[in-house]
């Protein structure tokens, strides 16, 4: 069984990137220098610029004997080198003007019947047009869930002070969202809702992971419907009703589930099975086409394609003592199956003693289907032992990065449509906004939103980047820490 590697751990020999003047570090690549951490434990980059040791979260556990589960599909997003986009010149506190289509032209603050009369980035809230809320999880000495609006710097906790917490998922009308408390890398965390706007009201709690199979509640997914399911450690998919109830086991085993458009059906991933499908009801059916490596699966709710990532001829690397897959991107229509088409693989070219190579990461939907976003991370490959690119000891990588991140165009056959363009280096876990005019991604442990042009899906307009004073947000979890955008 090859088990995956949580890419956290390759963290300790970053390039180091200058500190501001005075700070003994501006993210955690600037700590290499303490040297090793002890066992289960880590530096990071706290919020007064110091380097301090954290608590790591235990490594996932497998699923049900089958599912080497979890987080390792980060696959070097952790390699955020430090540096930021357009740094100093973010306009850090007005909406993108991207909404000049008719219906879509009402500014914020003013007046709107409904969400589809705003401009880009915004939503009807209390009759009048509001920016669109960003979730993520967040570190500031202790794991927190996070929301903000995605063009105003300043962070808020979903937990009260001192509880830790993390995964915050909207709800389908993005009036509520959910996220888990307390023991959050245990059984005994708790999911809970609060409402958006926040209010001082406590978070009403659903169930626990005690209650609901006695398992850590982890890779939870809510909109677009009225369930909300999550992974149970390792052990199989539950779901419950947003209003509270008793949970549902729907699946024995698997991860990673992505809901379809009706809301009632899922798609997961399991270890030598590949993708299913599951209806909430009845055993779960096999995506025709799909093979048994596939992963990570993500559906479009316009087009009928599914996203997945693949190791189809079981090509592996070590990093450190670890066996890693290198995985490449896909498409299949969700009904009828058919042939995978290869959105993106593997580049090799040829260096003294090795190769330089790369993978692929946390794809990502745009909402009408004609852009999907991903992370390729490359990697230095001497005989089979592979380091990743900016790491120390991989000069050799040339101006290859550790990971970017990528936008292709996509047909509604789920083929390429172009070349890839280069959207943000030195970047991961990259999600778009639900009206599809903007990407937020994370930069150096920051959240940055950038517009993309619809035509060419090149960046545009300046980066807004959420600094790093008080949060540092986490990727060391993969799509689970990926940021998740308020709907409509």
């Amino acid at each position: 069984m090859i088990k995956r590697v949580v890419l956290g751990a390759l963290l300790g020999a970053l390039t180091v990137l200058g500190t501001g003047c005075g700070d003994e570090c501006v993210d955690l690549f600037d700590c290499r220098d303490k040297g090793s951490a002890p066992e289960g434990q880590a530096w990071i980059c706290n919020a007064d610029n110091t380097c301090e040791l954290q608590n790591l979260a235990p490594l996932p556990e497998e699923d049900a004997g089958t599912e080497a589960d979890a987080g390792t599909e980060d696959a070097g997003a952790e390699v955020d080198a430090g540096t930021e986009l357009d740094a100093g010149t973010e306009d850090a506190g007005t909406e993108v003007d991207a909404g000049t289509d008719a219906g879509m032209n009402v500014a914020k603050g003013d007046a709107c019947t409904a969400s589809t009369d705003c401009m880009a980035g915004l939503r009807c809230e209390a009759a009048t047009c509001q920016s669109l809320h960003i979730a993520v999880t967040g570190n500031d000495g202790g794991t927190r869930a996070l929301v903000t609006e995605y063009d105003v710097p300043g962070m808020t906790s979903l937990s009260a002070d001192g509880v830790a917490s993390a995964y915050p998922r909207f709800g389908p009308d993005g009036a509520q969202v959910a996220f888990v408390q307390g023991d959050v890398t245990g059984a005994a965390g708790e999911l809970a809702v609060r409402p958006v706007p926040l209010t001082a009201a406590a978070p009403t709690v659903l169930t626990t992971g005690t209650a609901a199979g006695g398992a850590r509640i982890r890779y939870m997914e809510w909109e677009p419907g009225s369930l909300i399911a999550w992974v149970r450690g390792s052990t199989g998919i539950s779901t419950i009703a947003a209003t509270g109830g008793s949970p549902a086991q729907a699946t024995v085993n698997g991860t990673f589930p992505d809901w379809a458009p009706d809301g009632m059906s899922f798609a997961y991933s399991a270890a030598n099975t590949g993708i299913s499908i599951s209806t909430g009801s009845g055993t779960p059916t096999p995506l025709a086409g799909s093979p048994t490596s596939g992963e990570q699966p993500h559906y479009n709710r316009t087009t009928s394609q599914l996203l997945f990532l693949a190791n189809p001829e079981g090509t592996t690397v070590n990093f450190g003592t670890e066996a890693t897959p290198v995985l490449k991107l896909y498409s299949l229509p969700v009904t009828g199956g058919g042939d995978p088409k290869l959105l993106a693989g593997t580049m090799p070219r040829p260096v003294e003693g090795g190769s330089v190579d790369s993978y692929i990461a946390n794809p990502n939907w745009s909402p009408d289907g004609k852009w999907v976003a991903y992370v390729r991370a490359n990697f230095l490959l001497i005989g089979n032992a592979a380091t990743l690119c900016g790491n120390v000891g991989a000069e050799l990588c040339g101006a290859d990065r550790g990971n970017d991140i990528y936008v292709q165009g996509v047909d509604s056959s789920g083929a390429k449509v172009g070349e890839p363009v280069l959207f943000a280096e030195n970047a991961t876990l990259p999600s778009f906004s639900p009206d599809g005019s903007l990407v937020a991604y994370v930069l150096g442990g920051q959240l940055v939103v950038r517009a993309i042009d619809p035509a060419t899906g090149q960046p545009a307009a300046t980066a807004i980047t959420h600094p790093k004073d008080t949060y540092t947000v986490l990727t060391s979890e993969g799509d689970d820490h990926r940021p998740r955008w308020q709907p409509r």
